[in-house]
This record gives C-alpha cells, sequence and structure tokens, in this order.
C-alpha cells in the first residue's frame, strides 16, 4: 500500500529540518491552545451563571410594594404598604400561578452566646422554600400554624450558622434576634451566590406574622414588603404577568391612565439576559482565538511553498522514474496534515493544561469538553488540508524536464 511508505517519507520530510517544523507548528499550536482554553473558560461562566440561576428558583416574579413620595423624594420600590397579604394570596388563585410567597425582610442583629452576626432576616410562608426551590437539610421547616400562631421559630443558612454556632449543630438551640429568642428547627441547603454577587446562606427564615409583630413591625395590619411568585411554566411567565398586573390593578381601585403602585420583576428573563451575555462572550472568545488556527493554516502554506522551491529537482526526479502528479499532490498534502495534527495535539494539551492552571491559580470555574477538543482536531485538519493543498498542486503540476534542470 502507497500511503504508508508516503507518511514515512512525510516524517523523514518533517525530521530534516526540525527547527522549521516546529515553527511551522507553532501557530496551529498557540490556535488550537487559545480555542480549548477560551472555549473552556467561557462554557465554565456559563455554566457559573446557569448555577446561580438554579438557586433562584425556576420561573419566578417578584412584586415589589410601590415607591411613595415625601416631600417631592421619591422612596425605593417596596418601601410603600401597597401590598398585602391578602393580595398574596388572589395572586395564588390565577391559573398562570403555582405558588406565592409573601415577604417582609430586613438586616437584624442576632446573637448566640458570646456570639453575634449581622445578617438577613426573611419573613415569609412555609411556601417560600418551595418558590425558591430550598431543601432544609437538617431538622425541619415550619408550618401555616406557625404563622398563625407567629411562633418564634427560625430556619437558619449555611454561613449565619457557621459564624453564630462555630460547628455546633444549631438544630434545638435558641438564639436572639433583636432581643427575641428564636428557637433554631431547621438548617437550610447550601446556595452559593446569587447573580449580583450576594451570599444567599447569609440569612435566617422566620413566619411571615412573627417577623411582621416581633422584628420588623407593619404599616398596616396584613401589609407585605413583597412578594414572590412561581409560574406553572416558563411559558406561561408572560400571561401570568399581565394577569397579575390586571388582578391587582383592579384590587387597588387603580384608575384607567393611573401609574402602577406596585412593580412586577421577572428574575427569570434577567437571568437569561445575563446567560446569552455570557454565551456572546464565549462565542466572541472563541472566534478571536480561531484568528490564530488561520494564521497558523498561512504558516503552514508558506512553509510548504518554500518546501516545494527546495526540493523541485525531488520532485523532478520522481516524476522521471514514474511517480505520477497525484502522488506528489498526495506526498505534499499529507506532509501539511501532518505538521496541522501535530501541532494540534501540543495545543490541545497546552490548552488543556492552561485550563487547569487557570482553575488552580484563580478558582475560575472552566469546563474542559471533548466536543471542543474534536472540534479544533477536525478543524486543524481541515486548515492543513486547505492552505497545503495550494503547495501540494504546485508541486504536482511542475513539469518534469525543467524540475530536473532546477539549480
Amino acid at each position: 500500500m502507497m500511503l504508508a511508505p508516503m507518511l514515512g517519507e512525510a516524517w523523514r520530510a518533517m525530521g530534516a529540518n526540525r527547527m522549521r517544523t516546529f515553527l511551522t507548528m507553532l501557530g496551529m499550536v498557540i490556535g488550537v491552545g487559545a480555542v480549548v482554553l477560551m472555549l473552556a473558560i467561557g462554557q465554565g461562566a456559563q455554566y457559573a451563571v446557569s448555577q446561580s440561576i438554579n438557586t433562584m428558583g425556576s420561573n419566578l416574579f417578584i412584586v415589589l410594594a410601590g415607591a411613595p413620595s415625601s416631600g417631592g423624594v421619591r422612596m425605593g420600590g417596596g418601601a410603600g404598604a401597597t401590598l398585602t397579604r391578602d393580595d398574596a394570596d388572589a395572586i395564588a388563585q390565577l391559573p398562570e400561578i403555582d405558588a406565592v410567597a409573601p415577604t417582609q425582610s430586613g438586616l437584624a442583629q442576632v446573637v448566640y452566646g458570646s456570639n453575634n452576626w449581622n445578617t438577613s432576616v426573611i419573613g415569609s410562608t412555609p411556601d417560600y422554600l418551595y418558590v425558591r426551590s430550598w431543601a432544609v437539610v437538617d431538622g425541619e421547616t415550619f408550618t401555616d400554624s406557625d404563622v398563625r400562631a407567629a411562633t418564634r421559630v427560625a430556619l437558619i443558612g449555611k454561613t449565619a450558622a457557621e459564624n453564630l454556632f462555630a460547628g455546633e449543630n444549631p438544630v434545638g438551640k435558641t438564639l436572639r434576634i433583636k432581643q427575641n429568642p428564636f428557637v433554631v428547627i431547621g438548617v437550610l441547603a447550601p446556595k452559593g451566590q446569587s447573580l449580583d454577587g450576594r451570599d444567599q446562606d447569609d440569612t435566617i427564615i422566620v413566619p411571615l406574622t412573627t417577623a411582621q409583630r416581633k422584628l420588623f413591625g407593619s404599616p398596616f395590619r396584613g401589609a407585605v414588603r413583597m412578594v414572590m411568585v412561581k409560574a406553572v411554566s416558563a411559558e406561561a411567565m408572560p400571561a401570568a404577568e399581565k394577569a397579575m398586573t390586571a388582578l391587582l390593578r383592579q384590587r387597588h381601585r387603580l384608575r384607567e391612565g393611573a401609574d402602577n403602585d406596585f412593580m412586577i420583576r421577572n428574575l427569570t428573563a434577567i437571568a437569561d439576559s445575563e446567560a446569552e451575555t455570557t454565551r456572546t462572550m464565549s462565542l466572541l472568545l472563541g472566534a478571536i482565538a480561531s484568528v490564530s488556527l488561520l494564521v497558523g493554516g498561512i504558516g503552514i502554506m508558506n512553509i510548504m511553498l518554500v518546501s516545494v522551491t527546495e526540493r523541485t529537482r525531488e520532485i523532478g526526479i520522481r516524476l522521471a522514474i514514474g511517480a505520477r502528479q497525484r502522488d506528489i499532490l498526495l506526498q505534499f498534502l499529507l506532509e501539511a496534515l501532518m505538521i496541522s495534527l501535530a501541532g494540534c495535539l501540543i495545543g490541545l494539551a497546552a490548552g488543556v493544561g492552561g485550563a487547569l492552571l487557570v482553575n488552580a491559580l484563580t478558582e475560575t470555574t472552566v469546563i474542559i469538553s471533548g466536543s471542543a477538543g474534536l472540534v479544533a482536531f477536525v478543524v486543524a485538519a481541515a486548515i492543513g488540508v486547505f492552505f497545503g493543498l495550494y503547495p501540494a498542486k504546485k508541486a504536482a503540476a511542475l513539469d518534469p524536464i525543467e524540475a530536473l534542470r532546477y539549480q
């Protein structure tokens, strides 16, 4: 079979000028390495964003109380007293809505023994954990009867537990929030950072009525700062937003043309926008890195043209003793392909090593996928054939007599 001797000849040709061969494949090494590294970082960023999205819960809305004005100064969203628990119950009856969780929250100083910690305290209903897709890993959650009785029980997040209990099991222990004693009945599963970098585990969750009566007060009975809403599906979210807007305007007796005294934020849309931005950046990084592959291909073509010129007499001798044009064409194509693939293999190793180094030094999430390596390998092979084709054709088209005369 002719292919094996041709491969051997191509390997000897590469070994005859090792430095030139190495410099030729350097463009492919850099190109493939950069593509693998950039895709690993980009996919890692996408994964980190998707994890942050998953910790928020799915199909989520936040309905905030309105922004009141005082002396011409408008307060922030949620500062008004325009939402009530009855509003939340009415929203829960809409067919597009799966669950709702009215909340009243704020920062508070929490004390256990000699330890104290300033953390976020959220007052809500048992459905809050369902809406947020949040599990209790130790102990149990509070119930609707705890909300009705305004009992002093609490669920604690991982960060708050570590700072207050220093390795002790918090379940069954009593801590004080604004001097009010609360019994810890459960520990929440870790959630990590939110999209805005906030530590979601630095929190304590208590029954809504307890927060209203014992911790943060309420401008009037039943008033809440916001309502978290979970739609039945992602497809139902546009209809759910319209239905909630119409319902709240009707309940709050707002005239046609009057501004809403509430705000609805689509958290899933915000998260999807973040994810789309990350995907776009990943594609941009990959495209920039791919330019190096093009440069590497041009380098291969340039060196192969030089090689054709240097080996003109050799080509003439081969043609004179019976080699066909397609044999010459295949010989030079194989040399270009071998240079390209060798550079690709070294580049793959360099890209994977670089990704692991980035992960070790910066703790940035990187994902090394086999598909990225396969794509880089196929592209490198295609570039080797594409840019090696012209020099190979030029070599095959040489006239044997003129080639033998070449000095």
